[in-house]
């Protein structure tokens, strides 16, 4: 179970150079201060408001744009439980999956505000929003998915088992 959490919510095509500006990618190697600069385009002060267990909520096409895997590392540094979007970007979805960030495909999301307090069951398929006492389905993650999420990440999941999940 993921959350409680405070919904953080965004539109369509975030693209990966608003998660996190390719001039902060390119010049600063430390993750502390990298990730005070994620989502600063569309949101200046997220960093600073964002806590350990939030979630990210968004429209289709989360993640668009370059294959940076900062991008979802600044937000798991951040403390994001998990991004919940109408639809993600391949390349942003297996790069959260890489390396432990939740990415939950879900077609209600129109149905939560920013600030609505969310719970995440993975393995069961839902969403509960606490504020407005409602549950959303979602499809669940493929087994070895949850596994390597479970982890905190592929790498980790490769040390602690010597394998791939689907081997």
């Amino acid at each position: 179970m993921l959350g409680p959490g405070k919904v953080w919510k965004f539109g369509d095509d975030v693209n990966t150079d608003y998660i996190i500006a390719g001039k902060y990618k390119l010049s600063i190697t430390d993750l502390d201060e990298l990730s005070k600069h994620a989502m600063e385009t569309l949101m200046p002060d997220f960093s600073k408001k964002v806590k350990k267990g939030d979630f990210i909520v968004a429209g289709k096409n989360f993640g668009c744009g370059s294959s940076r895997e900062q991008a979802p590392l600044v937000l798991k540094h951040l403390g994001i439980s998990a991004v919940i979007a109408k639809s993600f970007a391949r390349i942003f979805y297996r790069n959260a999956v890489n390396i432990g960030l939740p990415v939950i495909e879900c077609a209600d999301i129109d149905k939560i505000e920013e600030g609505d307090i969310l719970e995440v069951d993975m393995q069961k398929g839902y969403v509960k929003n606490a504020t407005k006492r409602e549950t959303y389905r979602v499809k669940p993650l493929p087994p070895e998915i949850q596994e390597i999420l479970l982890e905190g990440g592929l790498v980790k999941y490769v040390k602690k088992h010597g394998r791939l999940p689907w081997q």
